[in-house]
């Protein structure tokens, strides 16, 4: 394989920025809902979705330029399978919708000398308190938050179940991932325990015998066996990432066991996303991704005993108060 030139890799990630924010339009616009039934003229996709001919052209040809979306002939589009995961209802979509759009304009204004949130700086209110007052991108957000659960049910499954055990999803969104949990552990019990203006089916959670519990994770959780956090801790400092654990400690029984689901950044120079992501979480919430050094100082200051720190899935046990 022939070595990517230096200026080419400068230049792929000097242009990441313009990349994302094309990505955030045409999600916006919803071009590939628009090609779902095949090729499309520009100019028919622009009048439909009230876009600029030109402009739209100029967006869908440099998107095409690296696989999303194909321009069969001059002037007209389709999908491609990279494009067609921006179709409405895969959570890609609420994905660009956001890098494109608000995390885009925080990220745009991260600074080295500032270790406060961007996003606070740009909005006049921090990320949270923006998704309460923002019903739409709440549940965008939530939406978002569903995609690759395959893969988190997967690792999940590993984790031992003893199969009659309470398990509470802390800050659990609008609890798919229990659910798919529970439909391949049926003895177990769940609870959602998240924000109450959280979006989620409360039919199919009753159907998967999952309460939803209301409330704020640095108050107040309920009780049970296992704690699931899954990408939760990385949204905050150390210091309310420890309070966050100390909450669960203070009600978990002797020897409770926590299961996170969260990346374990690796030492040296190889490519991995979670490097980037950690940036993401400084702009948005003075957050962090954490190497295996600092998730072991985490955990012992939140009380308790690391088990298995692998990238993706962490367990731990609570320690007796």
């Amino acid at each position: 394989m022939t070595a990517k030139a230096p200026q080419s890799s400068l230049w792929d990630l000097l242009r990441g920025a313009l990349a994302t924010r094309a990505l955030g339009i045409v999600a916006d616009l919803r071009i590939a809902d628009a090609l779902g039934d095949g090729p499309r003229p520009v100019t028919e996709l622009a009048q439909v979705t009230g876009a600029d001919s030109d402009t739209l052209h100029r967006l869908l040809r440099a998107l095409a330029s690296d696989g999303v979306f194909r321009e069969i002939e001059p002037g007209v589009f389709e999908n491609t399978e990279s494009s067609g995961m921006l179709r409405r209802g895969t959570g890609w979509a609420d994905f660009a919708t956001l890098f494109g759009g608000p995390w885009h304009r925080a990220a745009g204004e991260l600074a080295a000398a500032s270790d406060e949130p961007a996003f606070e700086r740009v909005f006049g209110v921090g990320f949270w308190e923006w998704l309460a007052r923002n019903p739409d991108a709440r549940a965008s957000f939530d939406h978002a938050m569903e995609q690759g659960w395959e893969s988190r049910v997967e690792r999940l499954e590993s984790a031992g179940w003893r199969g009659d055990e309470l398990v509470v999803d802390v800050g659990g969104g609008n609890g798919s991932l229990l659910v798919q949990l529970i439909k391949g552990q049926p003895g177990l019990r769940g609870i959602v325990f998240d924000l109450p203006e959280t979006n989620r089916d409360e039919a199919e959670l009753q159907q998967s015998g999952i309460e939803f519990v209301p409330g704020d994770f640095f108050k107040a959780v309920p009780r049970g066996d296992v704690y699931i956090l899954s990408t939760i801790l990385h949204d905050w400092d150390d210091e309310r990432a420890t309070a966050i654990l100390r909450t669960i400690q203070a009600v978990a029984p002797e020897n409770a066991r926590l299961v996170v689901l969260e990346s374990v950044v690796p030492p040296g120079n190889e490519p991995d996303g979670a490097k980037w992501l950690d940036l993401l979480m400084l702009a948005l919430f003075d957050g962090r991704e954490r190497s295996e050094d600092q998730w072991r100082t985490l955990l012992e200051a939140g009380g308790f005993e690391p088990i298995e720190l692998n990238d993706g899935l962490i367990e731990a046990r609570c320690r007796s108060r």
